[in-house]
């Protein structure tokens, strides 16, 4: 039986695997070089944004951890508020039902937060729907488009408010006041600042 000759590698395989292992090296490097930079920028356009407005730290502190897709672009800015705000607008209003089913809550308390279950429900779905209609913007229907908009995320504040509204009575106990209002004030400083956000995207296009 013969034995296998051992075949070397030619020359130039090895210089083309070497080449593409090392392109493949730098663009590795180059894409996580690029990724902090791009984030960096990111972050400090929503800084920027957020400083403009009424709550500026609960605007940053919520929106920050979206800088890869907000990147530096008003849209997705207001799109993105909006869509954390819709989130949060439906764990308050889960939230609620679930307090109104607690034991020991006076009737007045009772009524109030059914009244405060059904605000934020309304509340939910305008944000629903302005969220909807974000994807919907082009340069022919752009004004009519955020006005429905602004309408509706100021229609959600509203709601929040009145709900909010309804917690300020003495009859209230101290401990539910303290739990709805921390949630309540909560989502409509967030409904005011995605409305901001909104109106400053708005803006850009007058």
């Amino acid at each position: 039986m013969w034995d296998k000759v051992p075949t070397e590698t030619p020359p130039c395989t090895r210089f083309l695997s070497a080449l593409l292992f090392s392109l493949a090296f730098t663009s590795i490097n180059l894409i996580s070089a690029a990724r902090p930079a791009t984030d960096k920028a990111s972050t400090e356009f929503i800084r920027t944004a957020c400083g403009t407005i009424t709550y500026p730290q609960l605007c940053f502190t919520s929106l920050a951890a979206h800088a890869s897709v907000i990147q530096t672009n008003p849209k997705l800015l207001a799109s993105t508020a909006l869509s954390v705000t819709l989130s949060t607008a439906r764990s308050t209003s889960s939230d609620m039902s679930t307090l109104l089913k607690r034991h020991g809550l006076t009737p007045r308390e009772v009524s109030a937060m059914r009244d405060c279950v059904e605000e934020l429900s309304d509340s939910v779905d305008q944000l629903k729907k302005s969220m909807g209609e974000m994807s919907q913007i082009k340069s022919s229907n752009f004004g009519l488009i955020i006005n429905d908009i602004q309408t509706w995320v100021s229609a959600a504040l509203t709601d929040e408010d009145t709900c909010a509204n309804g917690f300020t009575e003495n009859a209230m106990t101290k401990n539910v006041r303290t739990v709805v209002n921390a949630r309540i004030v909560n989502i409509a400083h967030m409904t005011s600042n995605a409305l901001a956000l909104i109106n400053s995207y708005a803006s850009l296009h007058h």
